[in-house]
């Protein structure tokens, strides 16, 4: 009798454990078809278009490797920063404005604003 409450315990609980997938799910719908992180930056404007307004700043990155000088010591090496592009799509009235972050040529989140009015 146990194992059984064990099983049925464990089946009702298992949707559960997807419901923190669906509802942080980011993606920018533009008419039938969506963008997802992970698409390229072509898909995108395919997609959607070109967007209402675009911004481009340098994120600053961490160390990526450590080289041997001449020498032999260690040196880090330190790119300054990495381009990001932020492309804000407006995908009508009651929707909500939807910024689509791009690094490296993908996207790299999909971020929500206010409710278009």
């Amino acid at each position: 009798m146990t194992k059984r409450l064990i099983c049925i315990s464990m089946l009702a609980a298992a949707p559960l454990l997807w419901w923190p997938t669906f509802a942080s799910a980011q993606y920018l719908r533009c008419e039938n078809e969506a963008v997802n992180v992970g698409d390229v930056r072509a898909a995108v404007l395919q997609r959607c278009g070109e967007p209402i307004a675009k911004a481009s700043f340098c994120k600053p990155v961490d160390a990526q490797s450590v080289q041997r000088d001449a020498g032999g010591a260690s040196v880090w090496v330190l790119p300054s920063c990495e381009n990001v592009d932020e492309w804000t799509y407006n995908p009508g009235y009651g929707q909500f404005m939807t910024t689509v972050q791009l690094q490296g040529g993908k996207v790299a989140a999909i971020k929500y604003g206010d409710r278009v009015k």
